[in-house]
Formats: structure tokens, C-alpha cells, sequence
């Protein structure tokens, strides 16, 4: 066997095992947040109830088998406008499902706000070209769907938030970032959780990748949906490459208030990418919130106060941003 055959063969397996770290970590993290509310959280879930708001489910917008989602409206109908808030689910790209996040759909539906989640393509055996950037894409051709629903069912959309988390964080990131000037109603603000924003081999130390840029390259060619390669790294070529895919290179003065928050011990997806993104929004002058959780890997889970900061700010911005 020819060594540059053995080294491919070592490299394939290093990004396989990467890809079953990452769904792994991903399950792990959701067991822990589903196990364990704590008493600052409580605040932030509400009893669901006609009282509150309907919801109508598995609503189509393509004609792709996960092209659904679901709309969650308030019982106030008698509005002339409503936010939007489109919250996108967890699950390492590769799994996952709008339905995870009724709890904060609902929530969401309590304040007064139009709630959409969105299932996308995911990559797995049956779809293996399911990247970042189809996602993301499927994201963006969802919104006018979601939109002209809520439309039809009596609820005006004039203006809307994207969210999410992991994943979902990294997709409304995308959307925000890039899609807006697109958007057919303004996109007023984002927030997420440990949402991955760059592919830069030197960030993602959780994987080895700073020391392997081979492992690297293959990996953030699953994830981006192009061809990379490790002569790539650190040129124009490779920004322009993966920019459709990378909420940080969107990032200028005109970027939407982001509230967003990481474990500083995430061994998912890179914490280094998060400084990143804090520092360029911080540059812009954009406003936003960085809340960093110290013990706490990718569930957010040891640092129950600032994961609660994290959420007030969600709502002091939801106020400041989304208000009519």
C-alpha cells in the first residue's frame, strides 16, 4: 500500500471519529439541558395552553422531505404588525428537529412574538451533500413561506429575529449576517448559543485540527460544502471559499444586535471562534452581548446565573429591538 494511501485512509478515519464526537457531545449536552432546569430558568417556560397561543405543525415551504415547520401564534390576533422569531435547531447538522425547541417557541409565543421552527435537510446516510451552506440556503428559501403563513392565517409580519442553538445558533448567525439584505422584512437582531461561525484550523484546537491541517481540510469540506484543501489556509481564496458558510466574514457596521453565549470548555465546536466573532462585532461597532460561561462546556450547564444573564438579555434586546 502507497503511504499517501495510508495517510488519506488515517486522515478519513481521525474525521470520522470527529463527526461521532460531534453528534455524541450533542446528545450528551441535550440530556443534560432536558434532565435539569434551574430555579433562574424557570422563568423563561411557560404552561402551553389555548390561553396563550395555537400552533400549526409540519407546515411546507419546498419540496424537499424536512422542508416543514412549524408556526407558533399568539392569541392575540387584533395586532397590525407582529415580530417573527425563527429559532433553529440544535443538533450537529446531522440530526435534530424543530419539535426540540417548543419550549422556547412557546415562550417566545407568550411575549407577544409570531414563533417559527424550521426543520433543514440534515447530513446523514441518506442525504451525505447536506452541508453548512445547503442548510443554510434551505433557511433562507424558508423565510418567505414562513412569513406569507402567518400572513394567511392573520398575523402581518413587518419585522423578525433569527436563533438558535449549536447548529441552529451557527444557521441564524448565517441568515442574520448574511441573508439580510435579502430578507423580505427586516432582520432586526440574533441570538444563539455555542453556534460554530469560522472554519480556521488554529480555532478549532478541541479536534486537533491547529496540528493536523490535512484532518482539518477534509472535515470543513464536509461541513462547508466545498472543496478545501490545506494549501488553502490562511489566503483570500480560502475566505471567499467558505464565506457562504461562515457567519464571521459577513460581519461589518451594518450587522444586526446579537446577543450569543459559549462554554469556555466546549469541546464541540471551537470556543476560539467565539473570540473571534466578539472581536470583529466589537471593531464594527455593532451591539451585542458576549457572554462567556466559564465552567461550562457545549450544554451551557455548570454556570446556571450567566446562562440566566444570557437569557435576560435575549429579552432585553427581544424589547429593544423587536418592539413595534
Amino acid at each position: 500500500m502507497r503511504k499517501g494511501t495510508k495517510k488519506g485512509m488515517k486522515t478519513g478515519a481521525f474525521v470520522f471519529l470527529c463527526i461521532v464526537v460531534f453528534i455524541v457531545t450533542f446528545v450528551t449536552s441535550i440530556v443534560i439541558k432536558i434532565s435539569y432546569k434551574s430555579p433562574e430558568m424557570q422563568q423563561y417556560s411557560v404552561q402551553w395552553s389555548d390561553e396563550i397561543g395555537t400552533v400549526r405543525t409540519d407546515l411546507t415551504y419546498g419540496e424537499k422531505p424536512a422542508n416543514e415547520f412549524d408556526l407558533y401564534l399568539p392569541v392575540d390576533d387584533s395586532k397590525e404588525s407582529y415580530g417573527l422569531v425563527v429559532y433553529l435547531h440544535a443538533g450537529g447538522f446531522t440530526s435534530g428537529d424543530k419539535t426540540d425547541d417548543k419550549e422556547i417557541l412557546q415562550w417566545l409565543c407568550s411575549k407577544g412574538y409570531v414563533a417559527a421552527g424550521i426543520n433543514y435537510t440534515l447530513r446523514d446516510d441518506a442525504h451525505p451533500e447536506a452541508s453548512v451552506l445547503s442548510q443554510s440556503n434551505e433557511i433562507k428559501e424558508s423565510i418567505p413561506f414562513v412569513i406569507e403563513e402567518a400572513r394567511k392565517l392573520g398575523y402581518n409580519i413587518d419585522r423578525m429575529a433569527t436563533a438558535g442553538g449549536s447548529a441552529g445558533g451557527c444557521l441564524a448567525l448565517i441568515y442574520a449576517y448574511r441573508d439580510a439584505s435579502s430578507s423580505p422584512v427586516p432582520v432586526m437582531m440574533a441570538f444563539e448559543g455555542v453556534g460554530p461561525t469560522s472554519f480556521y484550523p488554529e480555532d478549532w484546537k478541541c479536534y486537533g485540527f491547529d496540528q493536523n491541517a490535512e484532518a482539518a481540510a477534509e472535515m470543513f469540506s464536509v461541513m462547508t460544502g466545498k472543496e478545501v484543501t490545506a494549501e488553502m489556509f490562511g489566503t483570500a481564496e480560502y475566505d471567499e471559499l467558505v464565506k457562504d458558510a461562515s457567519a464571521l466574514l459577513w460581519v461589518n457596521e451594518d450587522t444586526v444586535p446579537t446577543v450569543m453565549a459559549y462554554g469556555q470548555h466546549d469541546k464541540f465546536q471551537p470556543y476560539e471562534g467565539s473570540v473571534r466573532l466578539d472581536k470583529a462585532l466589537t471593531e464594527n461597532g455593532v451591539p451585542h452581548e458576549y457572554i462567556v460561561l466559564p465552567h461550562s462546556g457545549h450544554g451551557l450547564q455548570n454556570d446556571n446565573r450567566l446562562y440566566a444573564e444570557y437569557m435576560a438579555k435575549v429579552e432585553e434586546y427581544l424589547n429593544k429591538y423587536m418592539s413595534e
